[in-house]
């Protein structure tokens, strides 16, 4: 695995190093002396699949409120997305930045997003499946979100307009 920082602190693309034959590849995913060795966690409690029909379906922008923020890695594991973070950490030198990167099953990149993130993405083909691993149990009653599109961080989408459920079209914009 190669572990590449992005320009939010915390926040990692996980790179697989396949080792490669006639029959395809092999790569380690995950390895937890690895993964702590880098300062992610070790250990992951939890695993949910979203499963969405149509390109251009945003989710987000999601959050667990304190003290339930959930570190967690994310993947594609059919088609594609753009997949977005925003650092709502107030103490960060980030705080209230975003980054994108494109997670897809073809380039098999994984998102570690650090707890105190907003997490957000937005399919770039039909029938596409994102994977989620989190390190804590998710707590329905702490769980939030800021609108996809508040001028406060000027996220880019790709596809508009989105396809988005009534509840993530109604997130307030943030407030720090």
């Amino acid at each position: 695995m190669r572990f590449v920082a992005t320009p939010l602190a915390g926040a990692v693309v996980i790179e697989l190093e396949p080792s490669r034959d006639e029959r395809g590849f092999f790569a380690r995913a995950f390895c937890r002396d690895t993964f702590l060795a880098a300062g992610l966690p070790g250990e992951f409690v939890q695993t949910s699949v979203s499963h969405n029909i149509r390109r251009g379906t945003l989710r987000g922008m999601h959050f667990q409120a304190p003290p339930h923020e959930e570190p967690k890695l994310v993947r594609c594991s059919r088609g594609g997305a753009h997949d977005v973070i925003v650092d709502l950490r107030r103490d960060s030198a980030t705080h209230g930045r975003w980054f994108a990167v494109e997670l897809s099953a073809d380039n098999r990149r994984t998102l570690y997003v650090p707890p105190g993130f907003a997490h957000g993405f937005q399919t770039l083909a039909d029938d596409t499946e994102i994977l989620y691993a989190m390190a804590v149990a998710y707590v329905p009653e702490a769980a939030r979100g800021v609108r996809w599109n508040d001028p406060a961080f000027g996220i880019t989408w790709p596809i508009m307009p989105p396809v988005m459920s009534e509840r993530d079209a109604a997130y307030p914009d943030y407030r720090p």
